[in-house]
């Protein structure tokens, strides 16, 4: 894998996973497509990012940034059992073989797809830290495990590797503006040095690494403070998505 391709992965893996700035810009437009197209992706510097961004955001950037150096990247849309539609990632040709790229799932390294195999399933399986991954490919769908080595690894979303248009991906993206997701905050973060994972939803704060999971619960009153402190996000934003959630 090319290194550039590894250092632009690494940046990314830098920022949070967050909806808090996509309720603030929400509120903000007024509707969907502005709200889109007001987010910090199309904005090269990560370090003049409000916040992070969901799945689209993170993925739309690196599909921008891969295409600036010459690479050929396709946007994948992802769907979770009969939901459709409501994750993505990128399928990146590097030298005749295929990569998934999932910055949305805190897969910050390119995974190698196994090549297809015709009427059957192939497989390829990754010990990524804290969570592992198995990646099956049957019938031009590509589905994606996650878990621990501790138990069985569940499937998260299946992509059809065929790809969408950035039109469609966008239209996408406009749609997960009203989804239920957007009623809480939810805040998402790996440190890849210590392979650790915090997720916080619902008040909850979820920290898991090598050795397990244990949940937490984060006061109202705490949230400001501690969603700063764990994943980087100025209090102010926090403050504000907060405000536009208790409207």
């Amino acid at each position: 894998m090319q290194q550039q391709i590894l250092d632009l992965c690494n940046r990314i893996s830098n920022v949070t996973y967050e909806n808090l700035t996509k309720i603030i810009r929400y509120s903000e437009a007024k509707s969907a497509d502005g709200a889109r197209k007001l987010d910090d992706s199309y904005e090269n510097d990560l370090d003049a990012w409000m916040g992070g961004g969901t799945c689209f955001s993170l993925t739309w950037h690196l599909y921008q940034e891969l295409r600036s150096m010459g690479y050929a990247p396709k946007l994948l849309m992802g769907d979770k059992r009969i939901e459709k539609n409501i994750h993505c990632a990128l399928l990146l040709p590097v030298d005749g073989e295929d990569f998934l790229l999932d910055p949305g799932y805190l897969i910050f390294d390119p995974l190698k797809i196994p090549v297809a195999i015709p009427f059957q399933k192939s497989e390829a399986f990754y010990p990524l830290v804290p969570n592992v991954v198995r990646l099956e490919l049957e019938n031009g769908v590509l589905g994606l495990y996650t878990g621990s080595l501790k138990g069985p690894l569940k499937l998260r979303f299946e992509f059809n590797i065929l790809g969408v248009t950035p039109q469609e991906f966008q239209k996408h993206w406009s749609e997960s503006f009203d989804r239920e997701m957007m009623t809480y905050p939810v805040l998402n973060k790996l440190d890849r040095e210590k392979g650790v994972q915090y997720y916080f939803q619902k008040g909850n704060l979820l920290i898991r690494d090598k050795d397990g999971s244990r949940m937490e619960k984060i006061l109202p009153e705490d949230q400001v403070s501690k969603l700063h402190a764990i994943f980087g996000i100025e209090e102010e934003t926090i403050e504000r998505a907060l405000g536009v959630l208790r409207k």
